[in-house]
């Protein structure tokens, strides 16, 4: 009991601290927290969903499930897919995410749309983008020149409702103006909203980025270390 009372209390402390930094960063605009809880046990999840916290993000399909059902008595809980897909394992996140953030390959539409009506579920999907330099090794997502062509194929599938974007920030080691990078994200997203109003998120920046990702139209941010420290 007491090793929980020490480790709740300083989840609190570090969430009011993240709080902090988006609202200082946000001059009061509504910015939504996801925290990046893979890795970390269940009842870490549990501690900040009794604190307030709905949105947890699982990159890993088996870990994903296991909590799932470890949290299953906590209640109000939306758990997103922010993982590279694999198609052998979308039947099984189909089941579990309620949104799933890293949507970026145009053959997985299909696959994604039969496991979310196999399920009996409606998923939001966010569009992940690539924004590395297009000559450099990047970490998955879509080049924006194929976003039009992906919306067609999106628009077939009604178990996947767009809710916008998602995008990583380059590496460091690229040289890459990271608050041009989300800027670019931004850009992407209006003009995804012109014919697809409802698709509002951008989800972008993590604990190192989140002031510039937030400065540049964020209005979703994914944390891990920044709240449940470091592994």
């Amino acid at each position: 009991m007491e090793n929980f009372t020490v480790r709740r209390n300083e989840l609190e402390r570090n969430m009011e601290a993240v709080r902090t930094r988006i609202n200082a960063a946000s001059g009061g605009r509504t910015v939504d927290l996801l925290v990046v809880s893979k890795t970390y046990p269940a009842t870490d999840i549990e501690i900040l969903n009794e604190l307030g916290q709905k949105n947890f993000g699982e990159n890993r399909d088996q870990e994903a499930k296991r909590k799932v059902v470890e949290c299953d008595r906590a209640r109000s809980i939306q758990w997103h897919m922010i993982g590279q897909l694999q198609s052998n394992k979308l039947n099984s996140i189909a089941r579990w995410a309620d949104v799933v953030e890293s949507l970026d390959r145009i053959d997985l539409i299909a696959p994604m749309e039969r496991a979310a009506a196999m399920a009996n579920r409606t998923i939001q999907v966010l569009i992940q983008i690539n924004l590395d330099p297009l000559d450099a090794p990047h970490r998955g997502g879509l080049n924006q020149d194929a976003v039009p062509g992906f919306l067609e194929e999106l628009e077939k599938a009604p178990h996947l409702k767009l809710g916008g974007v998602m995008g990583v920030g380059p590496h460091p080691d690229l040289g890459v103006d990271i608050t041009a990078a989300f800027e670019q994200l931004a850009d992407v997203s209006a003009a995804i909203t012109a014919s697809h109003p409802q698709a509002t998120v951008i989800s972008a920046g993590m604990s190192a980025d989140l002031e510039e990702a937030i400065q540049a139209g964020a209005t979703q941010v994914r944390l891990g270390s920044a709240i449940l420290g470091q592994r």
